[in-house]
């Protein structure tokens, strides 16, 4: 089961990356840009199939992929057919790269280069690639949430603490530590099962916005409870709160267990049950935006993750749990979550939801004002729009395009730092891999 899992998510990540590149093709086409190769994966192509005017096919290395669109690079202004290539490492680096994006050009291809559409048009075609890893995420996270459901927690106990104890020293056995005092819910009378109607005169539909009311509360706070049968009515009983680090109960301590989170409040000795919830509309729209900003901040923090992936591949030292994962790691997550002994439902919607999680992260990383990343082809066309309409607006003759070769050397650099970093990367998913607690 877990080489199935392995082998079912990298199947996911791959059809990923083709409908990455899908959206990129049917935009280039669409404004009669032509398009030779659409490849999933880099180095020796493994398959390959002509179809029209495009070699559709599966390289080696399922790392990434590509279309090659005709003319990417303009020609520099005035240059002259047949010039030799210049000796200088940058020089000859970005002639090079001019020759390169001019091989596949034929008779009759003048205008079917990707640098004479308009800038516009060439923001559509770059940005059609990450919106479609948007798209994808989206609507897995759709099924998943809307679907399957999630772990929500409710107004309603599932166990009450029997004593105050740090939340670092808490025990699953009903015996209290010498000294410890009794919890505030223990001392009130709270039993599995009871339902909160209010807590402190106002009622509340989920755990998560009672939590807020929880750790504000101080004095004497009266709550309403229903308790089922037998010993089932509505009674009202008296919570003295405590202050004492507790656990965080958040989206993000549900996703990871492991890595729980504590905040300084009142406390009270209460565990919420946590249902399978499915989610309506607006609640998907929350989720998908809190993913979209912890992803941000994901991104955000990657260099700072540099030194935790050093020790953890080198020094033996224990891998963070919320650090990067490899297209390798994520994979193996995925075969770990299908060979666990949870309910074969749980383990798709969650293989489903962490798919839609990489997907997310590819429109974001895409997006990168960085070449050779989507973004990076996008702002010099943002750039050339803006020259050519201040051109216009002062009278003047148009710019012409950016000169996109002049920026290879910088994209080159990045590629080589993308390079090393994500060798760390698949060198500590193999020998320092995380492990989900299933």
């Amino acid at each position: 089961m877990l080489v199935l899992g392995i082998v079912l998510f990298a199947i996911g990540l791959l059809f990923s990356i083709a409908w990455h590149e899908l959206g990129h093709f049917v935009a280039a086409r669409r404004f009669g840009v032509r398009v030779p190769e659409f490849m999933v994966g880099f180095g020796p192509t493994v398959f390959a199939r002509q179809r029209g005017e495009t070699s559709f096919g599966i390289k080696a290395i399922p790392l990434g992929g590509y279309i090659r669109m005709i003319g990417m690079i303009p020609p520099a202004p005035g240059e002259r057919i047949g010039r030799s290539r210049r000796s200088g490492p940058f020089q000859g680096l970005i002639d090079d790269v001019r020759a390169d994006s001019a091989k596949d050009i034929r008779a009759g291809d003048e205008d079917r280069q990707f640098w004479t559409r308009k800038p516009w048009q060439r923001i559509v075609v770059m940005f059609a690639g990450p919106f479609m890893n948007l798209i994808l995420a989206a609507v897995l996270f759709i099924i998943v949430l809307m679907g399957f459901g999630i772990p929500t927690a409710q107004p309603v106990v599932s166990s009450v603490s029997k004593c105050v104890v740090p939340a670092s020293q808490a025990t699953t056995t009903d015996q209290c530590p010498p000294g410890a005092p009794l919890t505030p819910a223990a001392q009130a009378g709270f039993q599995a099962g009871d339902r909160i109607v209010s807590f402190d005169g106002r009622s509340y539909d989920s755990w998560a916005d009672m939590q807020q009311a929880i750790r504000a509360a101080s004095g004497t706070v009266p709550v309403v409870i229903d308790r089922p049968l037998p010993y089932g009515g509505s009674r009202t009983l008296t919570l003295y709160p405590r202050l004492i680090q507790t656990q965080l109960l958040d989206l993000d301590s549900v996703q990871n267990p492991s890595a729980p989170k504590y905040v300084t409040g009142s406390f009270l000795g209460l565990s919420p049950i946590q249902p399978v919830t499915r989610q309506n509309p607006v609640q998907v729209a929350g989720y998908v935006g809190d993913m979209g900003v912890r992803a941000v901040q994901s991104i955000l923090a990657l260099p700072a993750k540099i030194p935790a992936l050093f020790g953890a591949v080198f020094l033996g030292e224990q891998r963070d749990v919320n650090g990067p994962v490899s297209v390798v790691g994520v994979s193996v997550l995925g075969g770990e979550v299908l060979a666990s002994d949870n309910p074969v439902a749980g383990e798709i919607a969650f293989m489903l939801q962490l798919l839609a999680a990489v997907n997310v992260s590819l429109f974001l990383l895409n997006l990168l004002p960085i070449l050779p990343l989507d973004g990076g082809h996008i702002v010099p066309a943002l750039w050339e729009a803006a020259k050519k309409r201040i051109a216009r607006m002062r009278g003047r003759p148009d710019p012409g395009p950016v000169d996109m070769a002049k920026l290879m050397p910088v994209a080159y650099a990045f590629a080589v730092v993308i390079m090393l970093y994500g060798g760390l990367v698949i060198l500590a998913d193999i020998v320092n891999p995380i492990k989900l607690p299933l």
